[in-house]
């Protein structure tokens, strides 16, 4: 039987934090990790609405830093679905930094992250599909297609032991 779709905007998820110095290297500028972490949480946020599963975080790819963020800085963390396969999902993030003294915005950092729902077993479930409704919902669903294509072909090239990259 085949799931209703859902529009992607039915899965934005923004956060909002403030990078405290126990965020910052000693530069005063904020851990990647800690950008990392909190992409992985608004992204799990995102497909968890579309999914309404369980879900885990499959991989993080495509992450590019585009600039630091200082201590004391806000960070805006917006998430949402742009793809879904069988069990999987695509979730697009984008981090911007704020500064709160002249209100300063900076984008700072974007990442695709890939989850899978899971069943009330642990098992990876089917997740209802994506309904792009506007251009951009439509740019994106293509884009993020032709992702899906690429993960899956170096995921083959790794099974066969022949890696994309060599280290």
């Amino acid at each position: 039987m085949a799931q209703t779709g859902k529009n992607p905007k039915d899965s934005v998820v923004i956060m909002t934090e403030i990078v405290l110095p126990s965020d910052t290297n000693a530069l005063g500028t904020i851990f990647g990790g800690k950008i990392m972490s909190w992409i992985d949480i608004a992204g799990a946020i995102a497909a968890g609405r579309h999914a309404r599963r369980v879900v885990v975080t499959a991989s993080i790819d495509a992450l590019h830093f585009r600039a630091p963020v200082k201590v004391g800085h806000v960070v805006h963390i917006r998430a949402r679905v742009n793809y879904a396969s069988r069990t999987s999902l695509e979730v697009g993030v984008r981090v911007d930094s704020e500064n709160p003294i002249t209100g300063e915005l900076t984008h700072t950092a974007t990442a695709y992250a890939t989850f899978v729902a899971l069943d009330d077993h642990g098992r990876p479930t089917p997740v209802p599909p994506v309904n792009p409704e506007t251009s951009e919902d439509k740019r994106r669903y293509e884009e993020a297609k032709k992702r899906r294509e690429s993960r899956m072909r170096l995921a083959e090239e790794i099974k066969k032991g022949t890696p994309a990259v060599e280290p």
